[in-house]
């Protein structure tokens, strides 16, 4: 493959590469496998916050195919709905309504937009400098870590209820897929998700965990419930969404970054460089305005999909916006839709068990990678901090605004980088 009379870089540990285009039942196949490892995280959080499902679906499908379109088809990134904004959601929901929601989503999209301004015209230079490896490693191992609640909740509870059926799906969606990922050859192999996901299904199915009413009275076609608040609402100004939700933008950035750094491993390129972080934060951007606009919660990044990518070897940004088309599809198919919405908590907890792990597993491997010696209290000191803040789940609340365990995990991370020395004074000869 050739670039401008330069050899391009091709990542040969790759089953498909980010540029390789898949065989048309590959791709979909592929794709759909994606769809479904986002699905259960992306509906979550409309119903947590009382918007329909639909929408969300919608606008992660359409978000996701501007932000590959806004990074030049150069980075393998699926974009969801985001939790991080639901407690704030929740109240602006029961006291305005959508609109204020949407306001507030636009308003995050907004930071975004700037922040990617500021950085194309004055560099991004200050990465490399605050984000070394000995930072950046025990970040990435939180991301996957931190969610390893989310996972276990997902495997054993039925309404807070310890469900014994429950963790046997989820164990037993867990091991099948570990031995599909090991076991399988040809193109079977590089789809242990889906194939785990849907073993996971016809279990839970045969034990009565799955009510398929919800499947039966939906409809084959229907439109996604648009909440559009330019169209359905007169418009009114919410302050007090724009003050409470523009800055958590400034979390899900340090998420975002987060999750760049681990596609850069995996990848083996830098995506701050090619296309760069502007071009990244622009993306992600205008995908939550684009939500704001239409309806949906704001979106971010997903770590199941990058688990996903990790697992299977197959980096090809034609599955991520392959994935991205038929959620849009999917939003208008009501039948369809149920489906994917029907698959239960366990088949998600124990496929994410292992997806989770993989993302914490390449931020151990960036320490090793990177030969970052323990011996010296520095990198000992900083680990430690960013792992117990990150993992343990602390985090910093002022008001309405809340700064959570990963983003406050990387502010210490990166102050203690800054202002520690190089050595201790008692490893000075």
């Amino acid at each position: 493959m050739k670039n401008n009379g330069k050899e391009a870089f091709r990542n040969e540990e790759a089953i498909l590469d980010v540029g390789d285009k898949p065989k048309f039942m590959h791709w979909l196949v592929l794709s759909i496998q994606h769809l479904f490892t986002m699905f259960g995280s992306t509906v979550l959080v409309p119903l947590l916050i009382g918007i329909n499902p639909s929408i969300a679906l919608f606008a992660s499908g359409v978000g996701t195919l501007v932000y590959i379109a806004c990074t030049k088809a150069k980075i393998p990134a699926y974009l969801g709905s985001s939790f991080a904004f639901i407690g704030t959601m929740q109240a602006l929901m029961k006291q305005f309504g959508y609109p204020a929601v949407g306001q507030g989503a636009i308003a995050s999209g907004l930071v975004y937009v700037l922040v990617a301004w500021l950085i194309s015209k004055f560099g991004s230079k200050w990465m490399d400098k605050i984000l070394p490896p000995v930072v950046v490693g025990p970040i990435i191992i939180v991301i996957g870590l931190s969610l390893a609640t989310t996972a276990a909740n997902d495997a054993m509870f039925n309404n807070s209820h310890y469900d014994l059926k429950y963790f046997a799906v989820a164990i037993f969606t867990l091991l099948i897929t570990i031995i599909f990922n090991m076991f399988l050859k040809g193109f079977p192999s590089v789809i242990p998700v889906l194939l785990g996901i849907v073993c996971g299904y016809l279990l839970a199915l045969s034990m009565g965990i799955i009510d398929l009413a919800g499947i039966k009275a939906a409809k084959w076609f229907s439109l996604p419930a648009f909440n559009a608040m330019f169209i359905n609402y007169d418009f009114k100004w919410y302050p007090a969404a724009i003050i409470g939700m523009a800055p958590i933008a400034f979390v899900t950035m340090t998420e975002h970054i987060g999750h760049v750094m681990v596609l850069n491993k995996l990848t083996k390129r830098n995506f701050f460089k090619d296309p760069g972080l502007h071009k990244t934060l622009l993306g992600d951007g205008l995908s939550t305005m684009i939500a704001g606009f239409v309806g949906g919660p704001p979106t971010t990044s997903y770590g199941e999909n990058i688990g996903v990518l990790a697992m299977t070897k197959v980096h090809s940004v034609w599955v991520l916006a392959g994935a991205a088309f038929f959620a849009v599809v999917f939003s208008f198919c009501g039948k369809i839709a149920a489906v994917i919405q029907s698959i239960p908590t366990p088949v998600i907890g124990g496929i994410s068990f292992l997806l989770f792990g993989m993302i914490a597993s390449n931020g151990l491997r960036i320490l090793i990678d990177s030969k970052i010696d323990y011996e010296k209290k520095r990198n000992l000191v900083i680990t430690s901090v960013i792992l117990v803040i990150g993992i343990g789940g602390t985090y910093l609340q002022l008001g309405d605004f809340q700064l959570t365990s990963i983003a406050l995990a990387t502010v210490f991370g990166i102050l203690l980088n800054l202002v520690l020395p190089a050595e201790a004074f008692s490893e000075k000869k």
